[in-house]
């Protein structure tokens, strides 16, 4: 956890931003973002350095060139972080902007971590004094421990959505825990999320298998495979693939695939069948042009709408026996057109479908209000649905409206929290993931009437795959009291008696 010292110095340096005429917090993140690969690259050189000395041998692979560069013949020395951050801040910003920022754009050919996204760098920071401000804040942060430069980098992405802007591209970090949890990812995974943004889905398997299977990191081999064959991640916004390329690198995963790729209208060769784990909240609710939708994709279903797309999408990398969880706008489960209703089928007769989660329309506010369920599937291909799994999430610890307010202390969020008495009204995360791994025996027993119930396969397609939980739920009717007439009229008199009394004391106010 980050301390209040570090988060209130975070929060100048935003406000900071915002007085120097940078309002929208992804350019804000990104640029923090350059200066955080500006002193990662450093850190690496340096490792490099020693080790060379170590051995009494010449570098292996240097990042910074010895000589200088061609534009004003400074020393690619100079531009190191460790000798950036003790400049004045004229020449600190001279420096950054006039040759690291263009060093930066030209280095993709070397290979190194993540300097294919920075090809299109653009240094904005209007002032020295800012970058000053940005550097001295970012050099206070002790970068060898994972947990703090991972907490701060969370806590600023955290700031896209409080700002109400571009929140689309996060997903609250909650509900992906949520995800993650009921998926349970495994060390032999490869998890993907094809409309990464900032990779909040891959940041959290990676925390999950971290606190769970610990062991992963003692073998060479395992090891290896966290930290360059786990994680996969495809998006076409350049901004979000440097920011969710940091982010993965900042929480310890050395070398993610994080790249760009139109997931819905590019070709899928390579990809297909080549993942055994799809976490993933893609953007929904439009449509695309006929022509522009990839043709492997309009093979699987007849559509233009993108959440039916990404439906057939989730299942194409798959591979057999591999697992889902992916949130859907409520029509994916009970629109009426063919493809809704063919992806369902799929879903239901070719595939294995798990369970249905609801969850509460305020969610994604303040930036989206709607309904949306998160739906859990095992690529078969062979089917093999059973019994469906439905929970009727009220509650995500936050108030549903635009505010989004936590109804409880920051430990008692999510869905590892320990919750007791009335605390549970406020938080169902917890009970959803207890649940859920009951789902094949105490959970079958559970009436219609409960928060969550399952539902067999004959029943569901008896509805014509409808997948709506309000379809299957039962409302419990509570009778109404009986009460005599004379207790009625009684009470009625009563009731004027006191309106009478009251109407007299106006009249007396008034006189």
């Amino acid at each position: 956890m980050l301390t209040g010292e570090l988060r209130s110095k975070i929060d100048n340096v935003w406000n900071a931003f915002w007085a120097g005429g940078i309002a929208n917090p992804i350019e804000v993140i990104e640029q923090i973002t350059y200066l955080l690969f500006i002193r990662g690259l450093d850190e690496a050189h340096t490792r490099e350095e020693n080790k060379a000395n170590r051995l009494g041998k010449p570098m292996e692979r240097r990042i910074f060139p010895e000589g200088k560069d061609k534009k004003g013949g400074i020393a690619y020395e100079e531009m190191r972080w460790s000798r950036l951050k003790n400049k004045d801040p004229a020449t600190m910003f001279t420096i950054v902007s006039e040759h690291v920022f263009p060093f930066l754009r030209t280095m993709a050919e070397e290979g190194t971590a993540h300097a294919t996204h920075m090809k299109g760098a653009r240094f904005t920071i209007p002032t020295p004094a800012l970058l000053a401000k940005v550097v001295d804040l970012l050099a206070d942060i002790p970068m060898e421990d994972r947990d703090t430069k991972g907490d701060l980098y969370e806590y600023m992405l955290g700031k896209i959505a409080s700002a109400g802007q571009n929140g689309q591209f996060r997903t609250p970090r909650h509900i992906i825990a949520l995800m993650v949890e009921m998926t349970a990812p495994t060390p032999k995974d490869v998890i993907c999320d094809p409309a990464c943004g900032t990779c909040g889905f891959l940041v959290a398997a990676g925390e999950y298998l971290r606190d769970n299977h610990p062991k992963l990191f003692h073998d060479k081999e395992s090891r290896d495979h966290f930290n360059e064959e786990m994680f996969h991640g495809f998006d076409f916004d350049g901004t979000m693939l440097r920011i969710g390329s940091m982010n993965m690198t900042l929480h310890g995963v050395e070398d993610p695939d994080i790249r760009y790729k139109d997931s819905l209208s590019q070709e899928h060769a390579g990809d297909e069948g080549r993942y055994s784990l799809v976490l993933a909240n893609p953007p929904f609710a439009g449509s695309l042009d006929a022509d522009q939708v990839a043709k492997d994709l309009q093979a699987v279903v007849k559509t233009k709408k993108t959440e039916l797309l990404f439906m057939a999408l989730f299942l194409k990398l798959l591979k057999p026996g591999g697992r889902a969880a992916v949130i859907v706008p409520d029509g994916v489960l009970f629109g009426a057109s063919t493809a809704h209703k063919a992806i369902r089928k799929m879903l239901v007769e070719d595939h294995k479908l798990d369970g249905i989660v609801k969850l509460p329309s305020g969610v994604f506010r303040p930036y989206a209000g709607v309904s949306t369920a998160i739906v859990l599937f095992t690529r078969t291909d062979s089917g093999g649905t059973d019994q469906v799994w439905f929970y009727d999430c009220q509650a995500d610890g936050f108030s549903l409206d635009d505010k989004r307010n936590a109804l409880l202390p920051a430990e008692k969020i999510g869905p590892r929290a320990t919750l007791g008495g009335d605390e549970y009204a406020s938080n169902n995360l917890p009970d959803i993931a207890a649940r859920w791994k009951e789902r094949a025996n105490a959970e079958r027993g559970r009436p219609r009437t409960a928060q969550s119930f399952c539902v067999p396969k004959a029943e569901i397609v008896a509805a014509k795959y409808d997948l709506s939980i309000n379809h299957y739920k039962q409302v419990v009717h509570h009778s109404a009291e009986h009460r005599s007439p004379k207790e009625i009229i009684s009470e009625l008199k009563e009731l004027e008696r006191e309106i009478a009394k009251g109407l007299d004391e106006l009249q007396g106010i008034l006189a």
